[in-house]
C-alpha cells in the first residue's frame, strides 16, 4: 500500500469531506484529488522531487502529486540558509537507484556536520504515522488535525499523514502565532493538535485567558523535545479534557509514546515502545528494531549506515534506561545535539561554520537552558591573534550561513578552549562556565 493509494480510497468514499484547511481556503477530498491528478502529469516518474514551500495547501498538493507519479519526495525547510539548501539539492542527485517503494528522504543534520538523508519507504510512513498512532492515541477519520510546525519537518509530516492517511481533516497554520492558533482551534473545532513544548509555552498566556477556546481538543501530541513536568502539569490543569501524548522518536525511527497518566505516574518516562517496536539498552545506548519502525537507511551514506545498523538493530546514539515494567527513559541525547524550539541543532555543524570565519581560530558549541525555547545555542570562540569581533558580528555571520534557529544566541570569547590530554574540548567545563 502506498500513501497516494490511501488518499484515493478516502477521496472515493467521502469526496465532499474537507481534506485541508489553510487560511481562507478549504479543499475537499475530491477537489484535492483533481489537483493532484493534474500535477501528477507534470512529474517524471521515479525522480527525486525537492519540495521547498511554506506551510500551505500547495505543499500538500505537490507532495501527493510526486507520490502519485512514483517519485521520492525530499521536503526542504524554508528556514534553511542558501548553502544548506544547495548541499541537499546536490546530495539528493547522487546516482543511486531508488527502490520502487521508497517514499521520502528527510534530511537531518549529522554529527559530522553535514546533513544526512533518512530514506523512508511508504510502509515506514504508514506504519509509523497511522498504525502506531491509531493504536497509541485512538485517532480516526473523525478527527481534525492541526499542524503548527513546518510540514517539511518530521512532526509536521506526521500530522499530514495522520489526517490524509485516515481520511480526516488537516488544518495548517501558515505561520505560527499563539493567539491565532487558539482562534483556529476554536473555529475549526480541532480535536488533535501537534504542539511542541515551545509552542505550548507561547500559547500558555492565551490559554490561561480563554481555555474554553480549546473545548474541542481531545488529544495533544507533544514531540520534538522533552515535555517539562511543570509545563505539563499547568497545561493539563487548564485543559482537563485533553490527553497529552509525549512521543520519542526521530526522522530515522519511531520508538515510544507516553500518555498523560504515564508521564504523571513515572516522571521522565518517554513511555513504552510502540506496537511492534523492540527496544533494548546496550552499553547504555538505546537500540531499536521492528517491522517498518526504522528507516531503510541513510541515503548514499554507506559509512553512516554501517555505524548505525549492527546485528539488525538501529543504534540511536541516545543514552537511556528501562525500568522493570518496560518503561523507557532517555537520560542523555545524541552527543553534542541542541534541541531549540523543537529543532535539532548539531554543535559540529555550527562549529564548522564558525571556524571558516577568517578571524576565528577555533570554536565550541553547547546547548544552554532557555526559558522559551527549552535550549539555546551558545558558542565559545577563540579569536586569531590580533583579531577583534563582537558577539553580534559572530551571530550575524552564522545567520548568513545557517538557518536562523541554528545561529548562536549567546557568544562567549575565550583565550583558549579547555581541552583534555588528547586535545578534545571539555564541553562539560564550558557548560559549568556558562
Amino acid at each position: 500500500m502506498r500513501l497516494e493509494e490511501l488518499f484515493i480510497r478516502h477521496a472515493a468514499r467521502r469526496p465532499d469531506h474537507i481534506a485541508v484547511v489553510c487560511g481562507e481556503r478549504r479543499v475537499t477530498y475530491a477537489e484535492l484529488g483533481r489537483t493532484i491528478g493534474k500535477l501528477r502529469g507534470q512529474r517524471r516518474v521515479g525522480r527525486r522531487v525537492a519540495v521547498q514551500l511554506p506551510n500551505s495547501i500547495e505543499f500538500v498538493e505537490q507532495v501527493y502529486a510526486a507520490w502519485a507519479a512514483g517519485a521520492v519526495v525530499v521536503p526542504i525547510n524554508i528556514r534553511l540558509a542558501a548553502p544548506e539548501v544547495q548541499f541537499i539539492l546536490h546530495d539528493m542527485k547522487a546516482p543511486v537507484m531508488s527502490e520502487p517503494y521508497d517514499c521520502a528522504i528527510l534530511y537531518t543534520s549529522g554529527t559530522t556536520g553535514k546533513p544526512k538523508g533518512a530514506v523512508l519507504t511508504h510502509a515506514n510512513v504508514i506504519v509509523q504515522n497511522i498504525e502506531h498512532h491509531v493504536s497509541a492515541w485512538g485517532i480516526s477519520e473523525h478527527d481534525v488535525f492541526l499542524a503548527t510546525t513546518p510540514l517539511a519537518h518530521r512532526a509536521g509530516m506526521g500530522r499530514l499523514v495522520n489526517a490524509l492517511g485516515l481520511g480526516g481533516t488537516l488544518v495548517i497554520m501558515g505561520k505560527f502565532d499563539p493567539v491565532s492558533a487558539l482562534e483556529l482551534i476554536d473555529r475549526e473545532r480541532v480535536t488533535v493538535a501537534g504542539l511542541p513544548p515551545t509552542v505550548i509555552r507561547m500559547m500558555l498566556p492565551t490559554i490561561r485567558n480563554s481555555p474554553e477556546k480549546c473545548s474541542s481538543l481531545r488529544r495533544v501530541i507533544v514531540s520534538t523535545e522533552a515535555f517539562p513536568a511543570q509545563l505539563l502539569l499547568e497545561t493539563a490543569s487548564l485543559l482537563p479534557q485533553v490527553q497529552f501524548h509525549s512521543v520519542y522518536g526521530m526522522s530515522e525511527a519511531a520508538v515510544s509514546s507516553a500518555s498523560l497518566a504515564e508521564q504523571l505516574d513515572r516522571p521522565g518516562t518517554v513511555g513504552r515502545p510502540l506496537s511492534g517496536v523492540e527496544v533494548r539498552i546496550e552499553s547504555e545506548e538505546i537500540l531499536v528494531r521492528g517491522r517498518d519502525a526504522v528507516m531503510k537507511g541513510y541515503f548514499n551514506r554507506p559509512d553512516a549506515n554501517a555505524e548505525a545498523f549492527r546485528d539488525g538493530w538501529f543504534h540511536t546514539g541516545d543514552l537511556g534506561r528501562m525500568d522493570a515494567d518496560g518503561y523507557l527513559y532517555v537520560v542523555d541525547r545524541k552527543k553534542d545535539m541542541v534541541v531549540t524550539g523543537g529543532y535539532n541543532v548539531y554543535s559540529k555543524e555550527v562549529e564548522q561554520v564558525l571556524v571558516q570565519h577568517p578571524d576565528i581560530a577555533d570554536a565550541a558549541v553547547i546547548g544552554v537552558p532557555d526559558a522559551l525555547y527549552g535550549e539555546a545555542v551558545a558558542a565559545f570562540v577563540e579569536l586569531r591573534p590580533g583579531a577583534s569581533l563582537s558577539a553580534e558580528s559572530v551571530i550575524d555571520y552564522c545567520r548568513s550561513q545557517l538557518a536562523g534557529y541554528k545561529k548562536p544566541r549567546h557568544v562567549r570569547f575565550v583565550d583558549a578552549l579547555p581541552r583534555n590530554s588528547l586535545g578534545k574540548v571539555l564541553k562539560a567545563q564550558l557548560r559549568e562556565r556558562f
